[in-house]
């Protein structure tokens, strides 16, 4: 059984790392467009390099991590660099400027989740599906940060982005020092190599069913605080937004253990995908409706709680022993990167093209798209 002290500690790796994306996501866009003055096609091109490059990032630290067999260190490297490497933006200010040092920054940032991810796994051992009990509190920091951020900004401006993030940078890369590593049993080691699992068709089509969940993301992700602010929204109701559908997500975490044991990983990714493109159409039909609004957001427990839970326990399963941080890497760099750069480079087109409602239209056609395949190939 994890003793408390790891569990501690991974939670608080989570915690730290999901209060810097809950920095990041709401206000980065904010950030380039206000302080920066880029237009929406620009921010879409620099968020999608920026996601391109957790396409790559995973990959080789989970082949590094594979290779040398120490998670621990690769993780503490990565956040290391993350930290360096994003010191460059208090100095950067042209467009390929920026576009350098998110590539940098980006690059060591998402090399340091699927690694850890397969190491908390490790750690967890034959306990796996209490993984979402650990992971919750990675939703509870955005939510601490999406909550406290906008009060700060209020009073001191977007500018104070940029000192928060390092400050959380420096935080993570303390936090990853804190969890010692932990190597998969030699008898559980399986040597089949990682082409083979891929040739699988299920394991193909969940992997192409995530790319497009993720980009269908893209709008939302990239715009969502620019879209509420267009039509009138304070920061602070906005935060709330961000907020309210992370609190969802944490409590189905805290539950996801139950649902795993009466349900199968497979029915329950179908499901969140088929709950994702419903809330992209409310979320085009009904911005202006509070209730509305407030039940897209809420629905956010299943487009990223449950599919995100259901997804790692796919991967898990498909990708054993030594593959582990290769399949966790494959996961991360083909739906958050690939599907990523892709749903925010056309989200960015879209949104001055066909207009702000009908991108998170195309939103929704893309995750019943998922939804479909997933559902006729993933058992």
């Amino acid at each position: 059984m994890l003793s408390s002290s790891i569990n501690v500690r991974l939670s608080f790796y989570y915690f730290s790392y999901f209060a810097a994306i809950g920095v990041f996501l709401p206000y980065w866009t904010v950030y380039l467009k206000v302080i920066k003055g880029f237009e929406a096609a620009q921010i879409g091109e620099l968020m999608a390099v920026s996601m391109l490059t957790k396409m790559v990032a995973p990959i080789i630290w989970g082949w590094l991590a594979d290779r040398y067999n120490n998670l621990g260190v690769m993780i503490r490297i990565a956040c290391a660099l993350t930290l360096l490497s994003f010191l460059a933006s208090y100095i950067s200010d042209s467009y390929f400027g920026v576009m350098f040092v998110m590539s940098c920054f980006g690059f060591f940032w998402s090399a340091a989740l699927s690694p850890f991810d397969a190491l908390t796994m490790n750690h967890l051992g034959e306990h796996s599906d209490r993984y979402s009990q650990i992971r919750l509190w990675g939703s509870v920091g955005f939510v601490v940060a999406v909550l406290v951020l906008p009060i700060f900004i209020e009073k001191q401006g977007l500018t104070l982005v940029l000192d928060i993030l390092t400050l959380l940078f420096l935080v993570i890369f303390i936090a990853a020092c804190s969890v010692p590593n932990k190597t998969q049993p030699v008898q559980s080691v399986n040597t089949s190599k990682i082409w083979h699992v891929m040739r699988q068709p299920a394991v193909l089509v969940l992997l192409v069913a995530c790319a497009l969940t993720i980009a269908s993301h893209g709008a939302y992700y990239t715009f969502f605080t620019i879209y509420m602010h267009d039509h009138g929204y304070s920061d602070v109701f906005i935060g709330w937004m961000w907020a309210i559908g992370v609190i969802g997500e944490v409590v189905l975490f805290a539950f996801m253990h139950l649902l795993m044991k009466r349900f199968s990983a497979a029915c329950l990714f179908v499901s969140a995908l088929f709950i994702t493109a419903i809330r992209w159409f409310l979320l085009g039909a009904f911005v202006d409706s509070i209730v509305i609004l407030i039940i897209a957001q809420l629905m956010h427990a299943a487009t990223f709680g449950l599919y995100h839970a259901a997804a790692i326990h796919l991967i898990h399963g498909y990708f054993p022993g030594r593959l582990q941080a290769r399949g966790q890497a494959l996961y991360s760099g083909l739906s958050t990167g690939l599907g990523g750069a892709a749903g925010g480079l056309l989200s960015g087109y879209a949104w001055d093209g066909i207009g702000n409602e009908m991108t998170f239209y195309v939103s929704g056609l893309m995750a019943l798209l998922a939804a479909v395949i997933a559902w006729v190939w993933i058992r």
